[in-house]
């Protein structure tokens, strides 16, 4: 099943459906982890509602933040921004298969966590 696992990152990485800009936009942030180099912005369309209608990703980094960016993205359309305030950690892994990753690799499966949070509460380095 691991495999499985690795497979659906490297598409992901490789075939990013939501990679690109958002011009115009509601919301943006982006961020990046110094420690490997990966950088990361997301884009946001926001109806009156708070419903999230379009998003995109765009960046550079290693497959698994990549692959976390799409991943991420796709499961927020049609979310409300209140409901993605709620997003935790455990939400995004599950989105990629796996249960736990090493401490260099989970900055890197988060990357995209933080820049959305980061991105829906207005402010510079919001946390998981």
């Amino acid at each position: 099943m691991d495999d499985m696992y690795r497979e659906i990152i490297l598409d992901h990485y490789k075939n990013p459906s939501y990679k690109g800009e958002l011009d115009p936009c509601d919301l943006s942030f982006e961020d990046e982890n110094p420690l490997c180099g990966d950088h990361l912005k997301i884009f946001l369309r926001v109806n009156e509602n708070g419903i999230v209608t379009d998003a995109r990703f765009n960046g550079h980094g290693c497959a698994i933040s990549q692959a976390s960016a799409d991943l991420v993205v796709e499961s927020i359309i049609g979310k409300n921004v209140e409901d993605l305030k709620k997003m935790t950690k455990e939400d995004v892994l599950d989105l990629l298969g796996f249960e736990d990753l090493g401490p260099v690799r989970l900055k890197c499966a988060l990357l995209s966590l933080k820049v959305l949070k980061g991105g829906i509460y207005g402010v510079k380095d919001a946390e998981e």
